[in-house]
């Protein structure tokens, strides 16, 4: 079985509920903290292992081909009394691998898969968002996945369990074998289903390991679309579970999903990493405290 060391981040969205932050500046750069979301994404990928990332973008996009740079000259310059910080600059660039390519074809969040087969060839890849990520210890997220794809030999799904009503029409739903604790074998997915709908409480959310068969339905599933229609990544994994392709559904252990795509949930996460930021949570979390609305 091949290493899993490629990953893909569909990141060409428009970002429409952050707008008008985002009529210039890509949600993924959305800052948590003094880090922008991509790049927790990216850090915690390369602690899983893989190598290569590639990132599908936009025309609006480039601020990211920027970020994982190396400096300019200019900042390196600037920076060159501040050691610590200018490593730190330095060290993103080295992270992995990247590699970029404009998204072309229908809209929707399978088109990406379109747009990357020639680089990803017949490996096994992680595909996940650039605008929400998952805080899971000690092991993370896609270790986890990793781990789970390693011992089964299917496409993965990351999962949580849903909390609240509103999780239901948000998030796809799987249902299926139980094969450990945490761990089917998807029978089905249903999209967005309502809570009296959903086949489980079991929330597929931001992104998958996906085995390198999963192309020949990505172009089964394209070549399907009715003009007009968007193309979902889930009417891949549907048609690869009529074919009798194994598909696991792992819940994520100790996990916290941040939905940081929503408004709400990405000003939560501000607050929760401003609390815990190792430079200013002490004195954030008093402000918190003595805070009056």
């Amino acid at each position: 079985m091949a290493k899993v060391r490629k990953a893909v981040i569909p990141a060409a969205g428009f970002g429409t509920r952050f707008l008008p932050m985002t009529k210039a500046s890509p949600k993924e750069m959305l800052p948590v903290v003094d880090k922008p979301i991509i790049q927790r994404v990216v850090e915690e990928l390369v602690g899983a292992g893989i190598e290569d990332i590639i990132i599908v973008t936009g025309y609006h996009k480039r601020s990211i081909e920027d970020h994982f740079d190396a400096p300019s000259s200019e900042l390196t310059q600037m920076l060159k009394n501040k050691p610590e910080m200018l490593l730190k600059v330095e060290k993103i660039g080295k992270l992995a691998n990247f590699a970029y390519v404009r998204q072309k074809g229908p809209y929707g969040n399978g088109t990406p898969l379109l747009n990357v087969r020639h680089l990803v060839g017949n490996e096994p890849f992680i595909y996940t968002w650039g605008d929400d990520f998952v805080e899971a210890a000690p092991v993370t997220r896609f270790a986890q996945m990793v781990e789970c794809y390693e011992k089964y030999g299917a496409t993965t799904l990351s999962c949580i369990r849903a909390t609240r009503n509103q999780d239901y029409v948000k998030y796809g739903f799987a249902s299926g074998k139980k094969l450990a604790e945490g761990v089917i074998e998807v029978e089905k997915i249903v999209e967005k289903p309502g809570k009296e709908n959903a086949p489980s409480d079991l929330a597929t959310v931001s992104g998958f390991l996906a085995a390198p068969e999963i192309f020949e339905y990505v172009d089964q599933a394209a070549s399907g679309l009715q003009p007009g229609h968007e193309f979902y990544y889930n009417d891949v994994l549907k048609l690869m579970l009529l074919a009798g392709k194994k598909i696991i559904a792992r819940e994520i252990e100790n996990a916290r999903f941040y939905d940081t795509g929503d408004k709400l949930d990405y000003l939560k996460a501000v607050v929760e990493f401003g609390i815990k930021h190792e430079d200013i949570g002490e004195e954030f979390s008093k402000w918190i405290g003595g805070l009056k609305v």
